[in-house]
């Protein structure tokens, strides 16, 4: 390959370094440039989480449901749960139920808040933390795939539909609407996917992004506040039992994990504003 000429404004001339074109550092190339956080674009956005959930609610009621064994998983941990000493899920579930206004409340809670909030955070990473929206999006994305397939090693029966669990089914009994696995709704729903929660998987990946980011320290503590009182909700309306939040906690482990290795770095440490075009935005080193 000969070498070529630039010619300077001055009219000097200088000799450009020739350098191979492989294939290898095109990939290479490629890989930097695809992690590299940038500007996320809305309708992709948009596109992108409403293809996402219809995948995964598709996929995780194509898993078969496994009744028999469902039901024999759910024992096994109930039984762990007495050997651990923290098989308490009964009484919570008894004691919340006895309060009509507190357990309606709950129920709500179960059904509306798991979506509403995690959105939420989305939208305020996507408007005040373009940088981190990606990997923190991928955080999620990662927990919520390696969840399908704990829904299908494990599947686990609730503890209300445990035969001789004696656990109250809130939404049946107080007649609101709240589980897709209970009522009319149960049908559109895979029944025996407990194990793990991705209501505390998204709750705590909610949580833990809130008090990392947020500025306001009132804020910084409903971050945490909320995936606490989301496990309370899952055991009070016997929809999970406490191993449940631990499979979610792992799930967030793992997402955690994957996004570590593609970015290099935790979501939280990256910039907040994307650069764009090679300049260095303003705002860009200063803290959410």
């Amino acid at each position: 390959m000969s070498d070529s000429t630039v010619t300077e404004p001055d009219g000097r001339e200088e000799v450009a370094v020739p350098q191979a074109v492989t294939g290898e550092h095109d990939t290479e190339g490629v890989l930097a440039r695809l992690r590299q956080p940038r500007r996320p674009r809305l309708w992709f956005e948009v596109l992108l989480i409403a293809v996402s959930y219809w995948t995964y609610s598709l996929i995780r009621n194509a898993v078969p449901e496994q009744k028999g064994k469902a039901l024999r998983n759910a024992d096994w941990i109930w039984g762990a749960e007495h050997d651990l000493g923290i098989a308490v899920e009964r009484s919570v579930n008894h004691a919340v139920n006895s309060m009509s206004w507190l357990i309606i409340g709950i129920n709500y809670y179960y059904a509306t808040l798991h979506f509403i909030i995690t959105l939420g955070v989305l939208v305020w990473l996507y408007r005040w933390h373009p940088g981190r929206y990606a990997a923190a999006r991928l955080v999620l994305f990662a927990t919520t795939g390696v969840a399908l397939v704990g829904y299908y090693l494990f599947p686990l029966a609730p503890p209300r539909l445990m035969g001789d669990g004696h656990f109250v089914d809130t939404v049946m009994v107080h007649h609101t609407w709240g589980s897709m696995a209970s009522g009319d709704l149960k049908h559109m729903s895979n029944q025996y996917a407990a194990m793990p929660s991705m209501h505390i998987g998204w709750s705590m990946w909610c949580g833990l992004t809130v008090f990392a980011l947020a500025s306001v320290p009132w804020v910084r503590v409903l971050g945490l506040l909320y995936p606490a009182t989301t496990l309370l909700v899952i055991v009070a309306t016997a929809n999970h039992f406490w191993l449940d939040a631990v499979g979610g906690v792992l799930c967030l482990a793992f997402g955690f994990t994957v996004a570590r290795v593609w970015f290099g770095t935790v979501p939280y440490a990256l910039p907040r504003v994307v650069a764009v075009a090679g300049r260095e935005p303003v705002g860009a080193a200063q803290s959410a």
